[in-house]
């Protein structure tokens, strides 16, 4: 007696479904002609997966997933959805907390009210999902959205036009994230995302437009205002950069020109850069003592320093109090 045919699919880490052939090689979980639209297939996947049914690769395009309760118990790694299509599919008030669902397609899938507490989702499709009310925190996307990744390989490949269109869905995906995140108060979250939604829109400006380098001097700045860290690092690379200069050129100290040259000593030329790095400090942070002097070209340095100065203060003070006040 012949036994059934078993279907064909097998996973791309080696696993290999062990359910029956419908008759088009695959079985129907697997079969990505079988049409699932509104099928209320919720109770029935939750059995295949509670006795060991392979869960890679499932084809539930618009499928019927309600309320669907995927939680493994006990177990760190929790359900393997990879790989699976779930285009426009019914997951509204999902439990899906902890499992791996990456390589795989929720393209404007219902994911409202939904659980991905520390869900995998790395190189997924997520552009379009509804996550009104979805509980997404410790959500892992990995370093690069799939759309990202793939627009920084079109970039590579000559292929302006399709970088542009992937990040602009990129940029989509971070900002769908960004909204979610807020309505949570998960605003630590939200910076990160606002910050990723920003960068995605400067990819789109065309390379050496006003826009673009606008948004580079912003990003290096202060992080599209997400990252007071960058406003300290411009901060402290000013004031060194501006103290090597007066250091070069000249400052004025009891009468005396103070600046590096062959003729002093080694003390002497140390004790110059200390006095430059010293007035180039009170002259960033505006609080000019009158004791040191800028002379020649210095005075120039001077005042682009100080009036940077001022700006970054201020600017570090905006975005350090945005960061705290979440």
């Amino acid at each position: 007696m012949n036994s059934k045919p078993c279907c064909q699919y097998h996973s791309p880490d080696g696993q290999k479904c062990q359910e029956i052939d419908m008759g088009s090689g695959f079985c129907f979980w697997h079969d990505a002609k079988f049409d699932k639209s509104g099928l209320e297939l919720t109770q029935k996947l939750e059995r295949y997966a509670k006795r060991g049914g392979l869960l890679q690769g499932l084809e539930l395009k618009r499928a019927n997933l309600e309320g669907l309760n995927l939680v493994k118990f006990g177990d760190h790694n929790g359900y393997n959805l990879s790989y699976g299509n779930f285009y426009r599919a019914n997951l509204r008030g999902a439990h899906l907390f902890n499992n791996t669902i990456e390589h795989a397609s929720l393209m404007k899938a219902d994911l409202r009210e939904a659980n991905l507490h520390c869900c995998k989702l790395e190189n997924t499709n997520i552009l379009g999902v509804k996550l009104d009310n979805a509980r997404i925190d410790n959500l892992q996307l990995g370093e690069q959205l799939m759309q990202e990744s793939r627009a920084h390989k079109a970039l590579k490949e000559k292929a302006p036009e399709d970088a542009i269109d992937l990040f602009l869905q990129s940029e989509e995906i971070y900002r769908l994230l960004r909204k979610a995140a807020e309505q949570q108060g998960l605003f630590e979250m939200a910076g990160k995302y606002t910050y990723n939604e920003l960068r995605m829109r400067h990819q789109q400006y065309p390379k050496r437009s006003k826009k673009r380098l606008v948004s580079n001097a912003i990003n290096l700045l202060c992080g599209y205002g997400e990252k007071p860290e960058n406003v300290i690092r411009f901060s402290l690379s000013m004031i060194v950069v501006c103290a090597l200069l007066y250091f070069l050129f000249g400052i004025s100290y009891q009468d005396q020109i103070i600046q590096l040259s062959q003729n002093n000593s080694l003390s002497e030329n140390l004790s110059a850069l200390l006095n430059s790095f010293y007035f180039s400090v009170v002259t960033f942070t505006t609080l000019g003592y009158g004791d040191i002097t800028p002379v020649g070209i210095s005075r120039f340095i001077a005042s682009i320093e100080a009036f940077t100065g001022s700006f970054s203060l201020a600017l570090f003070v905006v975005v350090f109090v945005k960061r705290m006040t979440r």
